[in-house]
């Protein structure tokens, strides 16, 4: 008898006079997989990019010379890293704007360009506050620029990181700023917009770094970015020195609340983000968000390094990154920001075709189908080249948070281990990639090792098996997300 966790069995359904209904089948889900090769843009720090109803994506970053804003504009997501890049606006040789160059953000309001960034002053390189660029040119990498002056805030204090958004109708600017009465370095604050480059009424200082992760080396609230779904709006923003220790965090709120009350907004407990020793990432933070080509997936933009030790200043290192990838959902309407990925191909998840809202998982590397991963890198697999050899046309699939880990058949039973280099472990963790047997629109694997035996799950547990009939083809097809 096949069980089914929760749910009744057929000779019990039977016995109760019921019907039992069919596992709903959907092998395209809404949110399909895309596909990312990290890094996006070496030494490229708090990148945006920004998708714009022409057709393009437009990119821009903090360059480590800190000394000019520079934008990329390409088609796709990936073409931005072979894009030219443009030179639209370099720092002033003396008074304000003349150093520290950073974190620009551009955005297409009212018909206009507008750049929003950080400077500092020759006279005083900490002396950071927020100024804005505009112009109105349909291509703003070719379209001249006018300074529209500083943005004032009442407090006249190292200020940066200006990022604005409309919820509700209502334009918001956020940023970080220093508040001399706090012993801190930066907090994160939000006030409505009367212009593109004017706050209107009294800000509101949404968030203090308290928590240890907030504080590690500095304490520091910085680089909020927004994002909305499902009548909620999440505002992360960046905590600790920019060393391994940088994370991100997150505040959120009902769409429909005061946005501008600060007990509108929960603060997460814990980071949403941080290193990852295993991926090698390191300092993962600054982040904003853009949506994929089709519109449909969400993507993560940040930057991180690839090594942990720094000799000096971390400022004063230029290598951290642009990476990008996809952003999941919780059940709950939360988002999932999961683990910075390792460098290369980014990783995708494999939904049910007859079960879709359960994922494969390692669970004590044991691989399993199962619903709610909010252990969101268990649920994470790389499609690589096979590790039979490359002549062989097949693929493996190696875990997100393991690295080097592969789904592997071992007497039937799938597990995520290690590779011990031996030919019996890589042709059992490889595969060949078919059209799926229950729906060609997704997809099925073929063990290599064991022709004609497919990756299936069974009392939702994963197995490599034959998969002759209807059902055990919909066991054996699953959807890239």
């Amino acid at each position: 008898m096949r069980l089914i966790p929760g749910v009744l069995t057929a000779g019990a359904a039977l016995w109760a006079g019921l019907v039992l209904p069919a596992p709903a089948q959907a092998a395209v889900p809404a949110s399909r997989a895309v596909s990312y090769t990290n890094p996006l843009v070496n030494q490229r720090a708090d990148a945006q990019i920004y998708k714009h109803t022409d057709g393009y994506y437009y990119f821009t970053a903090t360059a480590p010379e800190y000394d000019r804003i520079i934008l990329r504009r390409a088609t796709t997501i990936q073409g931005l890293s072979t894009a030219p890049e443009t030179v639209i606006w370099t720092k002033h040789a003396t008074g304000a704007m003349a150093n520290h160059i950073w974190a620009p953000e551009i955005h297409f309001i009212d018909g206009k360009w507008y750049v929003y960034f950080a400077a500092g002053s020759s006279d005083d390189i900490w002396k950071i506050r927020m100024y804005v660029l505009e112009s109105s040119g349909a291509n703003p990498l070719t379209g001249g620029w006018t300074e529209k002056g500083q943005i004032s805030t009442p407090m006249d204090s190292f200020a940066l990181d200006a990022t604005t958004f409309v919820v509700g109708g209502t334009r918001y600017l956020s940023w970080a700023q220093k508040d001399p009465a706090i012993a801190t370095n930066s907090n994160v604050y939000i006030a409505k917009m009367s212009n593109p480059w004017t706050i209107s009424g009294t800000p509101t200082r949404l968030t203090v770094p308290t928590y240890s992760w907030e504080t590690a080396g500095y304490k520091v609230n910085e680089g909020p970015a927004l994002i909305q779904r499902g009548g909620k709006v999440f505002l992360s923003y960046s905590a600790s020195a920019t060393d391994s220790n940088y994370c991100l965090g997150l505040l959120s709120a009902s769409a429909s609340g005061n946005l501008l009350d600060a007990a509108s907004w929960t603060k997460s407990a814990t980071p949403v983000f941080t290193s990852n020793t295993a991926t090698g990432q390191f300092g993962p933070g600054h982040n904003q968000f853009t949506t994929s080509e089709d519109g449909k997936s969400d993507i993560l933009v940040y930057h991180d390094r690839n090594y942990k030790d720094i000799t000096g200043d971390p400022l004063d290192d230029p290598n951290r990154r642009t990476r990008v990838q996809k952003l999941y959902w919780n059940a709950d309407g939360t988002p999932n920001f999961g683990i910075p990925v390792a460098d290369g191909a980014t990783p995708k998840r494999l939904s049910s075709y007859n079960y879709p809202d359960h994922f494969i998982r390692h669970s004590g590397f044991r691989a399993k189908l199962e619903p709610n991963v909010t252990n969101l890198a268990d649920s994470q697999f790389r499609t690589v080249t096979g590790l039979s050899g490359s002549g062989s046309g097949t693929v493996s699939l190696e875990s997100a948070n393991f690295p080097g880990y592969y789904l592997h058949s071992k007497n039937g039973e799938v597990w995520v281990e290690k590779s011990d280099g031996t030919t019996a472990f890589k042709d059992s963790a490889s595969f060949y990639q078919r059209p799926g047997l229950a729906d060609s629109a997704g997809v099925s694997y073929e063990s290599y090792s064991t022709a004609g035996q497919y990756l299936r799950h069974f009392d939702f547990l994963l197995q490599v098996q034959p998969a002759t009939t209807t059902l055990s083809k919909g066991d054996a097809t699953f959807c890239q997300q």
